[in-house]
């Protein structure tokens, strides 16, 4: 039987729109006011080239100073971070109520505290640029870091969007951060406070919970979740410290989870990889896996490896 696709497209827009109706957590009427996900990662990209001046730019831009051009990145940003703001405002209980004027004075006085931060921003963020230099020996020089290393960048990233959260931002910080997730595979969430010259080595797969507090020099190799114990009391633990502190100089190897709010790596600990800590670890320890026992039994295999002249292979079964 033949489909009319016009009448089936009809009844299917009827259908959800019907559907729009019954007050979805997922529903929103506005159309128009919508955070804007593209605009806060243009904001992410143009406060890279304002962090690091020389190395990003955009090509679009024709400037001959290099005032100019940082008057131009600033008020871009001021501009579209202020709208994004006053769109989020509008949409969060706190601060529901609230005119769209004094919402618009709101967001630009945030605006202008957040950029006033970015010295303190770019002088950590060298911080880490040396780390990633001196703890790497395959860095050619901190040019490659700052191009190319996915740590670096979510590192970054993560104090943009740090300093936002402390001046409680809504939503805006963590868009930030799952953008950098996305494209480094580095979960860091901006209410995580990380001290001066953190490395983060490799980094795929790396998560660091809200609460988390790390010290300095500290480095952090890839697999590692710096993670809650549970979290079966859902918004009851909001605000709670639920994430582990890693105080200075730590290193924490591949595949390492270090669980609970109440646990602190102390002071030059090394945590070997794969290990589950779920207990604070006192300054100066080692903590490895103890060597699992390999067995390993020769098996004919029967398989024919004419290559090397041999009518039977043999190989360990671990």
């Amino acid at each position: 039987m033949d489909i009319d696709v016009e009448r089936e497209v009809g009844s299917l827009v009827d259908e959800i729109l019907g559907d729009y109706q019954s007050e979805r957590k997922i529903d929103r009427g506005d159309t128009v006011n919508q955070l804007d996900k593209e605009a806060i990662i243009g904001i992410v990209n143009k406060l890279q080239q304002i962090i690091f001046p020389g190395y990003f730019k955009n090509k679009k831009y024709k400037f001959y100073t290099q005032k100019n051009n940082l008057t131009m990145l600033l008020e871009d940003v001021l501009y579209h971070l202020n709208r994004q703001m006053v769109i989020v405002f509008e949409h969060v209980e706190e601060y529901a109520g609230r005119g769209r004027d004094e919402l618009e004075q709101l967001a630009a006085q945030k605006c202008v505290a957040f950029l006033r931060c970015i010295p303190k921003i770019r002088a950590l963020i060298e911080t880490d640029v040396q780390a990633a230099y001196d703890g790497d020996p395959a860095a050619y020089n901190t040019d490659e870091i700052i191009f190319s290393y996915p740590g670096l960048f979510a590192i970054m990233v993560n104090r943009i969007a740090h300093e936002l959260y402390r001046l409680f931002v809504p939503l805006i910080p963590r868009i930030m951060t799952e953008y950098a997730h996305g494209l480094t595979g580095i979960d860091i969430h901006p209410g995580a406070t990380i001290g001066e010259y953190f490395f983060i080595d490799h980094g795929t797969g790396i998560v660091i919970g809200e609460t988390t507090v790390i010290g300095d020099n500290v480095k952090v190799y890839q697999g590692v979740t710096l993670g809650a114990l549970s979290t079966k009391g859902g918004q009851k633990l909001k605000s709670k410290k639920r994430h582990p502190t890693i105080e200075d100089n730590v290193t924490i190897y591949s595949g390492a989870s270090i669980l609970g709010g109440e646990t602190v790596i102390g002071k030059g600990a090394v945590i070997g990889g794969n290990a589950f800590i779920t207990a604070s670890i006192p300054a100066g320890t080692r903590v490895s896996i103890k060597n699992q026992e390999l067995s390993m039994d020769y098996i004919k295999s029967g398989v024919k490896e004419m290559d090397i002249g041999q009518d039977e292979s043999w190989f360990y079964v671990i």
